[in-house]
């Protein structure tokens, strides 16, 4: 066999440093999306005084451009990391936000007009947003996929994936929020030019940092083996695939829709704690601090949810359904305490049960349902359930961002005027434990890998030819049936003598 086409497995840091590689570039899509409030919030600042200037327009068709965006990537690149490659979509990925980072932090209007400026800022941003969006079923997929190879051990696949993936994405609205404080620290709040475009620009390091990697790197070996970018589109299985699979991917899109329908438009708590702690006329400075400070509540929640989603039972059962429980609690609490808790002298409290409540979005769904997306498909068509679960999310996202701002129009004017919605939102909270509980399956150990061998067998016995799959030259289809059974076979026996080890040292 072709070594350039199936590489010798390689082993220990060689096996994890893969997983980042695949899976670290969602830090831009953290950093992306976070550092753009400020660039926007600096923007009103600066050009709100420009004579015939709709800022408020600008900042609606802004936010909806970038949704599309992302929207538009997580589709096409669904379908493009299935039926060419993950390493394609990966470094097409990396390439755009690069591009399109650099030229958003050199945004200019013809003939230096400040309108032209934001139209093309505007267009810079929807296309980056394919780039993100294709990050989720290219990298993220190409990272699930790393975590059942050699070398990785069974106990801990789930963990390199999470902190690869979610942890990367925190981080990066941490950093994001960061950024522009240290630059304003740097060039004062007379040169704020310098610190909106300086901060896009340095947008431009994380996809650089990974880009060489990606180059370097080969496909997936689950892809390699698994993969039906050979069968054309007349023979696709389309019919056995829906058949099989529509309902997990309905209840996964349903979760994930349901999240970020909650999730995105919270931001008016953090709008309310900046607001009551510090006041209007509070300098530049303080307001963005507490931006990093409010971004840092998500660091507890996905750390805390990667070191412990390998557990038994800890991914669906309390991963996400005892999380979002909590969640809908802490909803309801924070909602009908909100006269008395957002006023100065209670503040304090206020902000710990805000952090509490966005650490558990992220301990519980915001780990898990890339997980579950990732792993509850087989890799043939794994791009396009993962992006197609998370474009539906992403819709879950923007119609949140809209319809939130309405249902507060519709409750009396008044200081419960702003948690009134999140009656509803923790409502949806409880809706989508049960969801996830009753129709979303488990992802064990090892679940790509079986899940792959449940899905060959299926298509035989409804007469596909499934010597059709895997990439050229990659052996035949039986072959790596009985190595992926003895893969398992491999995980139970390790398991076992790792406990009669363990038995017999306790027995000394």
């Amino acid at each position: 066999m072709d070594d350039t086409v199936q590489p010798t497995p390689r082993r220990g840091l060689g096996k994890v440093g893969l997983i980042f590689a695949c899976g670290t570039a969602l830090f831009s899509d953290g950093y992306q999306n976070g550092v753009i409030g400020t660039v926007n919030t600096l923007i009103k600042i600066i050009y709100k005084d420009t004579p015939g200037l709709n800022l408020k327009h600008y900042t609606t068709t802004f936010s909806s451009l970038a949704f599309a965006g992302t929207f538009a990537g997580m589709l096409i690149f669904g379908l493009l990391s299935d039926r060419i490659g993950r390493k394609f979509g990966m470094i097409l990925a990396t390439l755009i936000v690069f591009l399109f980072a650099a030229l958003s932090a050199g945004a200019y209007g013809a003939g230096g007009s400040v309108g032209g400026m934001l139209a093309a800022l505007s267009a810079y941003r929807f296309l980056i947003g394919i780039g993100i969006g294709a990050e989720y079923p290219a990298g993220s997929v190409a990272a699930a996929e790393n975590t059942e190879d050699p070398g990785i051990k069974s106990s801990s696949q789930h963990m390199l994936f999470a902190l690869a993936t979610d942890v990367m994405i925190d981080w990066g609205f941490v950093i994001s929020a960061f950024t522009p404080l240290v630059l304003l620290w740097i060039f004062g709040e007379d040169h704020l030019r310098i610190v909106w475009r300086g901060s896009l620009a340095l947008g431009t390091i994380p996809p650089l940092l990974v880009l060489y990697w990606r180059v370097r790197m080969h496909e997936p070996e689950r892809f390699r083996k698994e993969s039906m970018n050979r069968v054309g589109w007349k023979d696709y299985p389309v019919r056995l695939i829906v058949k099989r699979y529509w309902l997990r991917f309905i209840a996964v899109s349903l979760t994930w829709f349901i999240y970020c329908f909650i999730t995105y438009p919270l931001g008016i708590y953090s709008s309310t704690i900046t607001t009551t702690i510090i006041g209007d006329s509070a300098p530049l400075t303080t307001s963005l601090g507490w931006n990093v400070v409010i971004n840092l509540f998500y660091i507890p929640g996905c750390m805390i949810g990667a070191v412990i989603v390998d557990k038994e039972a800890l991914i669906r059962t309390y991963g996400i359904d005892s999380a979002l429980v909590l969640q809908g609690i802490f909803g309801f609490a924070m909602s009908g305490a909100y006269t008395y808790l957002a006023t100065p002298s209670h503040i304090a409290g206020f902000t710990i049960m805000y952090g509490l409540f966005l650490s558990l979005g992220e301990l519980g769904p915001g780990i898990c349902l890339g997980l579950l997306a990732s792993k509850s498909s087989p890799t043939a068509f794994r791009g396009m359930f993962y992006g197609g679960a998370a474009a539906i999310g992403k819709v879950g996202a923007f119609a949140g961002t809209w319809a939130f701002p309405a249902i507060i129009d519709r409750f009396p004017a008044g200081p419960q005027q702003d948690s009134g919605p999140f009656w509803i939102g923790s409502g949806l909270s409880i809706l989508s434990a049960a969801i996830t509980f009753f129709f979303i399956p488990e992802v064990p150990e090892n679940h790509m890998t079986n899940e792959d061998v449940k899905f060959r067998e299926y298509l035989k016995a409804n007469g596909f030819d499934v010597s059709l799959m895997g990439l050229k030259d990659e052996g035949t289809v039986e072959s790596h049936i009985a190595e992926d059974k003895d893969e398992v076979v491999d995980v139970v026996r390790d398991a076992s003598s790792e406990e009669d080890e363990k038995k017999g040292a306790e027995a000394v």
